[in-house]
């Protein structure tokens, strides 16, 4: 993501962790975790340059562990929660169907970070949009890391 002045915006490690661990709260919100959802985490966590080992040792172990805390994530800047908000959208629409758990979810983030007012609009842009290679539209491969 650019900023103003067409700087490539850049995410800190304690962003990354809240957007990863964010994603995995959301995945669990139906109790299951779908094929297509695995293998976008999968892509998520290289993203965020996360060891494959660790991204798949959490999604073994995320639907029985009882002491993940679920409140959402608050990040640092706006530009990072709406990315998270649109990539959350996307991840829950990849296994067909979008559940009220995670759409209730989703939007407690965007309360969380000050986004309310898009939240309708990012809706409305997720029903209009083509699912066809999820992994490429995701909005994370707008940013860079720290």
């Amino acid at each position: 993501m650019k900023d103003k002045e067409g700087v490539s915006m850049r995410i800190s490690l304690l962003d990354r962790s809240l957007y990863y661990k964010g994603l995995m709260i959301l995945i669990r919100k139906d109790r299951q975790i779908h094929d297509e959802e695995r293998k976008m985490m999968m892509s998520i966590g290289k993203m965020l340059g996360f060891d494959p080992k660790f991204c798949t040792k959490t999604m073994e172990e995320l639907l029985d562990n009882n002491h993940i805390a679920e409140e959402p994530p608050l990040f640092s800047e706006h530009d990072i929660a709406l990315c998270f908000i649109r990539d959350g959208l996307r991840l829950s629409a990849s296994d067909g169907q979008i559940h009220e758990a995670e759409i209730k979810w989703l939007e407690s983030v965007a309360k969380s970070n000050g986004l309310i007012d898009l939240w309708i609009t990012e809706l409305e842009k997720l029903s209009r949009a083509s699912h066809d290679d999820p992994d490429h539209s995701l909005e994370l491969r707008n940013f860079e890391w720290k």
